[in-house]
């Protein structure tokens, strides 16, 4: 936290690359993304600091020199211009503070030496979380990168989502439309806040249902960090074994959540692409284990 100490007003983005050892872009996109607050309320780059402002900044430095490592992929689909992976459940995407080795991002460097506008995320065009398994778009080039990255903001990019979460939902389907951002009270959770929220929409529907969880698919209009965990969570329905949003003992292996399906446009040829991938064995097992628990309640 910073608490200005000044009376002289200056915009809050020249005033801390005065402060950090940050450049102005990087301070005004933190700010855009909703990770600077001030006095707990999210604000824009104009903003002019005033004596007495608290400044919260939630911000990890990333690595900029990563090393490439022979990490294996699954690899669902590959041609000149993109990749289609199949991430599994406990590899992190990003090298962060903890995990500068054994990412996905390690291994592309290792594989194609990829390029992105920022050397730390060589072709990346989504997240997925550590602990979320499934289908992840990879650009091999910047102007892949680039047009990817316009059709998700633009919503042609389809991404399905299966998640068991805890509790029955009696609705078959449901649209929740709830702001996601930076939760002012523990810095590794997000939370649907209007303070810093960002617009966050996640369609969900329900396709089976047990003693005490459900099966459902999720369908994203946009992609916040942590975006499913944190609106299944907000409306009573958590996903089931998820350490950070969940309820009761979790297991090692991480939360129920498997990017399923994705469909697009390929963004030079034009042709659609569809792909999908089954839940890993972990997600089946749960999966099977509820089924048996249903046929011995009837």
């Amino acid at each position: 936290m910073i608490k200005v100490e000044s009376e002289e007003k200056i915009r809050i983005d020249n005033y801390l690359t005065n402060k950090l050892d940050l450049s102005r872009s990087k301070i005004q996109k933190l700010i855009k993304d909703g990770n600077i607050l001030v006095n707990d309320k999210a604000v824009n780059s104009n903003y002019k600091v005033k004596l007495g402002d608290l400044i919260d900044i939630y911000y990890e430095e990333e690595p900029t020199d990563i090393i490439g490592e022979d990490i294996p992929l699954d690899i669902i689909y590959e041609d000149n211009d993109l990749l289609v992976i199949n991430k599994k459940s406990g590899m992190v995407v990003h090298p962060a503070p903890g995990h500068y080795s054994g990412t996905l991002v390690n291994a592309l460097i290792y594989r194609y030496n990829l390029k992105s506008g920022e050397s730390f995320r060589p072709g990346i065009v989504h997240r997925l979380d550590k602990d979320t398994s499934g289908l992840m778009l990879v650009a091999k080039n910047e102007k892949t990168h680039e047009k990817l990255a316009n059709m998700i903001s633009k919503k042609e990019v389809e991404r399905i989502y299966l998640a068991i979460v805890d509790g029955l939902i009696k609705n078959d389907s449901g649209t929740i439309d709830a702001p996601i951002g930076r939760d002012i009270n523990n810095r590794q959770k997000m939370a649907v806040t209007d303070i810093n929220g960002k617009n966050s929409i996640t369609h969900f529907k329900v396709l089976e249902r047990f003693k005490n969880n459900t099966l459902i698919e999720c369908k994203l209009d946009t992609g916040r960090t942590h975006q499913i965990r944190v609106h299944m969570s907000f409306i009573g329905y958590p996903v089931n074994n998820d350490s950070l949003y969940g309820k009761g003992k979790c297991t090692s292996f991480g939360q129920m959540l498997h990017s399923y399906k994705i469909k697009f446009k390929h963004p030079t040829t034009g042709q659609e692409l569809s792909f999908k991938v089954e839940p890993p064995k972990e997600f089946l097992n749960k999966l099977n284990s509820l089924r048996e628990e249903n046929k011995t309640e009837n």
